[in-house]
């Protein structure tokens, strides 16, 4: 069983959807999040804020502020492995947009962990309409099967024309990529939009495909084009908590779905090595 103290046994993904550059104090112990026991029994998820105590180990320290507790009988494995990657699109429609049932969503990076659960998370919060646009054609197709409505292969020539004629009237784009890729996706469903006067909520969320953007000024004067970013400072601690157990529902009775397998922290070192299987993730256990 994986498991906390507040020190905790924890059990955590191997990897989490890296969205910002690595810490560049060394040495530290990876993970932001994980499910444990506590030294009263009591199951709990926790996330930590520190860069460099991290909770890929059998003992994590915890603050009791930064935990909510599990059902009895919660199945810690699948809630290790989807928490962290649902939370960013849960929390950004959430917290970030005025979101409104029956909305279109286009998913940039739907191919990584969190994009392809940012499908599932947009669906279920009542999306009328899914576009999942990424660079994988295989795990583009297993996010096809998963709930988009059109799936955009960015590797492709025409991608750029494809993602106009697909998105040109979402109302929401929940963006992981940013760098070259957001510059020719702003361009391409800003010129094809029907009305430019209808809002469009851009929520950048990671940046898997670089840092930074060009910008230009004439895109935020003849479109009502509204960028926001979400993560830890645009949503504080309390936001965040208040959405979790809504989540971690979610995840427990299968409306989030997840395929995992687990490894033993010890093997750490040969796991993070092996290939990737698409649309699986890895949680370690003690």
């Amino acid at each position: 069983m994986c498991s906390p103290r507040v020190s905790t046994r924890a059990c955590a993904p191997v990897r989490a959807e890296r969205t910002t550059r690595a810490p560049e104090r060394f040495p530290l112990i990876p993970g932001v999040d994980g499910v444990g026991r506590r030294d009263d029994g009591a199951l709990v998820y926790f996330a930590v804020d520190d860069t460099r105590h991290g909770t890929m180990a059998t003992k994590a320290v915890i603050d009791p502020r930064r935990t909510i507790a599990l059902p009895d009988g919660a199945d810690a494995v699948r809630i290790a492995a989807a928490m962290n990657p649902a939370m960013s699109s849960w929390v950004a429609l959430r917290r970030r947009v005025a979101w409104t049932p029956g909305a279109s969503v286009l998913v940039l990076g739907a191919t990584g962990n969190a994009g392809a659960m940012a499908v599932q998370v947009a669906k279920l919060l009542g999306a009328g309409e899914v576009v999942a646009a990424g660079r994988d054609r295989g795990r583009l197709a297993l996010v096809g099967e998963s709930g988009a409505d059109r799936t955009i292969a960015l590797d492709d020539a025409s991608a750029d024309a494809e993602l106009a004629d697909a998105a040109r009237d979402v109302d929401v784009v929940l963006d992981y990529l940013w760098g070259a890729p957001t510059e020719r996706a702003i361009r391409a469903v800003l010129t094809a939009r029907t009305d430019r006067s209808r809002p469009l909520d851009w929520v950048e969320i990671g940046s898997v495909a670089g840092p930074d953007i060009t910008l230009p000024s004439a895109a935020l004067r003849s479109a009502h084009l509204r960028l926001i970013g979400s993560g830890q400072g645009s949503i504080g601690p309390r936001e965040y908590l208040a959405e979790l157990p809504s989540l971690v529902e979610a995840i427990g009775d299968g409306r989030i779905s997840v395929q995992t397998r687990t490894a033993r922290l010890a093997d750490v070192e040969s796991v993070w090595n092996e290939p990737e299987a698409p649309g699986i993730r890895t949680v370690l256990v003690p």
